[in-house]
């Protein structure tokens, strides 16, 4: 494998996951931040992202002259004096605009700004989520026929995205110009992994395809947990059933209070814009959202009747703040989600997340956050468990028990063993569990 001269633009999760990477692959790559004070901070080592194994790559490739970070796309692509860039990556966001299409202008400004400094020959990548029809936009805004475009979807879950870009399922690379494809494809080269190579229009849809799959299959299991908690059935015994056909698998199978993050809902709703505008319907991935929305709604009654059937001026307890466990992420968090419905009908919230150890403003306005689990225990009329961190198994029950004032907890993950709870003196309630 050659090694490569690499520019990323964008520093956050798939960035810097992506530079700090394709850096330990033996390519030499620089990364750019608009945030002067962040790129500072990446510079002497400090990740500010909980993101296992990546701050000890970023220092381990710093150290190595693999990776570098300076501020603003214009310095990464043409502020060097060595060799010219050679792949452009870009990792800028693409949040949810105007009726759930994905806001682009990111795209488009990194585009503009480094149009007329682009080697010839480079190939610029989309690395970011986007509608299909982008790596065209890209090309005819760059107006650059010596320079290619690609799309090279993200497959990173926060929390192990380290180890899902070292240890990938699949590379799916897609372009219209074959050579600047197999390129790109070739950074890859030390992974072994299965790679797709097809036109820029397929590999974008992929990743809108997969997350919408995933979606879908999230809310199926949570309608299926309804059924159960009316029925009298074990969810957990029907998705063990389930997973062992190997044409469903034993993946996203777990209910919850709800889908969320960065990804999963923009891009729900962004690939039924995508779709509308070509005069399709997705009935399947509306039906997801709207299920999604109502499983937030289901656990708000869920709580509401575990503590006697009103929620003004009852006293929670949260375990649980971020959208999943192992990260620090609040974007679209269903346990969010689940606490503003929570607070809108009087509850007063305390809540505790490993990720989350302090309040962040405009996030977390709803609960007071606090840094010790026991804490959201004293004097609660209930604990309700929303955000599946492995520490919350194993906390002192009967401290917690104490704690309380009415020893009961909901746990909207099932993450908890029930005949622990029960001998500590505490009646748990789960979703779709007898």
């Amino acid at each position: 494998m050659f090694a490569r001269r690499i520019a990323v633009i964008g520093s956050g999760y798939v960035g810097l996951t992506t530079g700090a990477c394709l850096a330990s692959l033996g390519h030499r790559v620089v990364c750019a931040d608009i945030d002067s004070a962040k790129v500072e901070r990446l510079r002497e080592g400090v990740v500010d992202i909980l993101e296992p194994g990546l701050a000890d790559l970023v220092v381990e490739n710093r150290a190595a002259g693999r990776l570098e970070f300076v501020v603003g796309a214009r310095e990464a692509v043409g502020g060097g004096d060595g060799d010219p860039v050679e792949v452009v990556f870009l990792c800028v966001p693409t949040p949810m605009g105007v009726g759930g299409a994905a806001d682009l202008a990111a795209v488009r400004a990194v585009a503009e700004e480094v149009r007329h400094l682009l080697p010839s020959g480079c190939v610029v990548v989309n690395k970011s989520t986007v509608p299909v029809g982008t790596a065209e936009a890209t090309r005819r805004l760059l107006n650059r026929r010596d320079v290619a475009v690609v799309s090279n979807p993200e497959f990173l879950r926060e929390g192990s995205a380290v180890q899902d870009f070292l240890h990938p399922d699949r590379i799916v690379v897609g372009s219209d110009a074959q050579d600047a494809a197999e390129r790109v494809a070739a950074l890859y080269s030390k992974l072994g992994a299965p790679t797709v190579l097809t036109d820029a229009a397929s590999a974008e849809l992929v990743k809108y395809a997969a997350n919408c799959f995933l979606a879908m299959k999230l809310s199926y299991v949570n309608a299926l947990a309804e059924l159960c908690d009316v029925l009298g059935a074990d969810v957990g015994d029907v998705t063990e059933g389930m997973g062992h056909d190997r044409r469903i698998g034993q993946a996203f199978l777990r209910p919850g209070p709800g889908w969320g993050g960065s990804c999963l809902p923009k891009d729900t709703q962004a690939l039924v814009q995508v779709a509308a505008a070509a005069g399709i319907d997705v009935p399947l991935v509306s039906a997801s959202i709207e299920t999604n929305e109502r499983q937030q709604r289901l656990m708000l009654d869920k709580i509401r009747a575990a503590v006697g059937g009103s929620l003004a001026g009852r006293r929670l307890g949260l375990l649980g703040l971020t959208f999943k466990a192992g990260t620090d992420d609040l974007r679209d968090s269903p346990a969010l989600a689940v606490a503003r419905l929570l607070r809108g009908e009087g509850a007063e919230l305390t809540a505790y997340d490993p990720g989350c150890p302090h309040a962040v403003p405009g996030m977390t306005d709803a609960v007071t956050v606090v840094d010790e689990p026991l804490l959201v225990a004293k004097g609660a009329d209930a604990l309700v468990v929303l955000t599946e961190w492995p520490e919350f198994r194993s906390l002192d029950w009967a401290a917690v028990a104490g704690a309380l004032t009415s020893r009961v907890v909901v746990d909207t993950r099932n993450l908890l063993d029930s005949d622990v709870l029960r001998r500590a003196g505490i009646s748990w309630v789960g979703v779709g569990r007898r």
